[in-house]
C-alpha cells in the first residue's frame, strides 16, 4: 500500500480502515511475542558474559514474567481509566526502555531490571491489544481481527528466532535483546493517527466521538449498535474488580481464569523458552538448535493463520477442542520418546516433529482463542479490569512454569514432565467442553445480555 493509499484510508473508513487500525494495534502482539521469544536464543550466550548460578538463570529467564504479571495487574485499570489507545502508546515507550536497558546492561541486576521493565510492557500489550481490536471491530469479523493480535505474537516469536540466528555466530546477545526497540518505535508512531475505542468513548460520555469512530469503521448504519452500547452502559452498576464476583459474572470469571491457567500449565512457554535447550539435548549443536527453533516458529505462524481463517466460521469451542486434543496426543508421544532408551538419531527427529505438532495444535486452539474469548465475554464496565485480572493469572502460571520447568526435568525427568503437561491438557479439554461458551458472530452487547439473563449452558450456546 502506497503512502497516498494509507492517507486515503485514514481519511476514509470501512473495512480498509479497520484492517489498518487492527494491524497497527496488533503490533502489541508482535512486541509481546518478540520480547518473549528473544531470550531463548540470547540465553545461550549471556553466560559467556556473566557467571550465573542456576537460581540466577531462572530469575533472568522469569524476570519478564514477573514484570508481565505486574503490568497486567495495573494495565486493566489503566485501560479503563486512560483509554485503550493511550495505554498502547505508554506500553510502546516502556518496551523501548526495557529493550535498551537489557542491551546495555553492565551487570546481572541491570539485566534483570531490564527484563522486569520489558515484562511490564508485555503485560500491558497482552491486555490492550486484543481489547482495543475487539471493541473497534465489527461483529462479523471480530474473531479474525482480534486473533490478528495472536498472529502477530507468533510472528514476533518467529522474528526473534531469526534475529537470534543472525547474531548466533557472533554470540551478540546484546544486539538480540536491543532489536526490540525497533518495533516499539513503529507501534508508537503508527498509533498516533489511530482513534480511541468507540465503546470506551461512549462510556466516558464522548458520544459524538464514539459515533464518528463507528461510522469510520462500519459499512452501514451505526444507530442500532449505538443503541446497544447505550443500553449496556445504562445497566452498569459498578466498575471495580469486585463486580466480577457477582453471581451473574462468576461463570465468565471462571472461564477466563481457567483458560488463562490452562494456556500455560499445558507447557507451551516451556517449549518456547527452552526449545533450543530441548533440541540441544537431542544432539543438535547450539546454532543448529536455534535454526530448528525457527522451524517451530514458522509452524506457529502458519497454524495461527489457519485459526484466523476458521475462527469466525467454525467457532471458538471447536477450535479449542481440536487444538487441546492434539496437544494431549503430542505431549504423550514426546514424553514417550524421551523415555525410550538410546535417545538420539531417529528418536531425536521424532521429538522435534512432536514439538512442532504440539505448537501447531496450540496455535489453532488455546493460543488465539483464549485471548479472543477474554476480550468478548466481559461487560464493558469491567472489561479492562477483568482482562487484567485474568491476564495476571495467565502470567502467574507462565512464571510458575518457566521457573519450575528446569527443576521438573532435573527432578522427575523430561518424560514425566511432558506427561504431566499432557495430563493438564486433558483436564483443559474437559473444562472447555463443559464450561466454555460460543461467542461466534455475536455482538459484545448481546454476549453481555446473555450473561445478565443467564441464558443457556455453554453447549446450548454453541448450538
Amino acid at each position: 500500500m502506497s503512502t497516498a493509499d494509507i492517507r486515503s484510508v485514514l481519511r476514509g473508513g470501512g473495512d480498509r480502515f479497520i484492517y489498518l487500525t487492527s494491524a497497527l494495534a496488533a503490533l502489541n502482539g508482535l512486541l509481546f511475542g518478540f520480547d518473549t521469544g528473544i531470550i531463548s536464543g540470547a540465553f545461550l550466550y549471556i553466560n559467556d558474559t556473566f557467571t550465573m548460578s542456576p537460581l540466577v538463570e531462572g530469575i533472568v529467564m522469569s524476570g519478564a514474567m514477573a514484570g508481565a504479571a505486574l503490568g497486567a495487574a495495573v494495565g486493566g485499570k489503566l485501560a479503563d481509566r486512560l483509554g485503550r489507545r493511550r495505554l498502547i502508546l505508554l506500553g510502546a515507550g516502556v518496551f523501548f526502555v526495557g529493550s535498551l536497558t537489557m542491551a546495555i546492561a553492565p551487570s546481572v541486576p541491570v539485566l534483570v531490571a531490564g527484563r522486569l521493565i520489558d515484562g511490564v510492557a508485555i503485560g500491558f500489550a497482552s491486555i490492550v491489544g486484543p481489547l482495543y481490536i475487539s471493541e473497534i471491530a465489527p461483529p462479523r469479523i471480530r474473531g479474525a481481527l482480534t486473533s490478528l493480535n495472536q498472529l502477530m505474537v507468533t510472528v514476533g516469536i518467529l522474528a526473534s528466532y531469526f534475529v537470534n540466528y543472525a547474531f548466533a555466530d557472533a554470540g551478540a546477545w546484546r544486539w538480540m535483546l536491543g532489536t526490540g526497540m525497533i518495533p516499539a518505535v513503529i507501534l508508537a508512531v503508527g498509533m498516533l493517527k489511530m482513534p480511541e475505542s468507540p465503546r470506551w468513548l461512549f462510556e466516558h460520555g464522548r458520544k459524538d466521538e464514539a459515533e464518528a469512530v463507528l461510522q469510520r469503521t462500519r459499512q452501514g448504519d451505526v444507530d442500532e449498535e449505538l443503541e446497544e452500547i447505550a443500553e449496556t452502559v445504562s445497566k452498569q452498576s459498578g466498575t471495580g474488580v469486585r463486580e466480577l464476583l457477582k453471581p451473574w459474572l462468576r461463570p465468565a470469571l471462571i472461564v477466563g481464569l481457567g483458560l488463562a491457567v490452562f494456556q500455560q500449565i499445558t507447557g507451551i512457554n516451556a517449549v518456547i523458552y527452552y526449545a533450543p535447550t530441548i533440541l540441544e539435548s537431542t544432539g543438535f549443536g547450539s546454532t543448529t538448535s536455534i535454526l530448528a527453533t525457527v522451524g517451530i516458529g514458522v509452524i506457529n505462524v502458519v497454524m495461527t493463520v489457519v485459526a484466523i481463517a476458521l475462527i469466525d466460521r467454525v467457532g471458538r469451542r471447536l477450535l479449542l477442542q481440536v487444538g487441546i486434543g492434539g496437544m494431549v496426543v503430542t505431549l504423550g508421544v514426546l514424553g514417550t520418546v524421551f523415555y525410550l532408551p538410546g535417545f538420539g538419531g531417529a528418536l531425536g527427529w521424532i521429538a522435534t516433529a512432536s514439538l512442532m505438532l504440539f505448537v501447531a495444535f496450540f496455535a489453532i486452539g488455546l493460543g488465539p482463542v483464549f485471548w479472543l474469548l477474554i476480550s468478548e465475554i466481559y461487560p464493558l464496565a469491567v472489561r479492562g479490569s477483568a482482562m487484567g485480572t485474568v491476564t495476571v493469572a495467565n502470567w502467574g502460571a507462565n512464571l510458575l512454569v518457566s521457573l519450575t520447568f528446569p527443576m521438573l526435568t532435573a527432578g522427575v525427568g523430561k518424560p514425566s514432565t511432558f506427561w504431566l503437561f499432557g495430563a493438564c491438557s486433558l483436564v483443559a479439554l474437559l473444562f472447555t467442553y463443559r464450561l466454555v461458551p460460543e461467542t461466534k458472530g455475536r455482538s459484545l452487547e448481546a454476549i453481555e445480555a446473555d450473561l445478565r439473563e443467564n441464558i443457556g449452558t455453554p453447549t446450548e450456546a454453541a448450538d
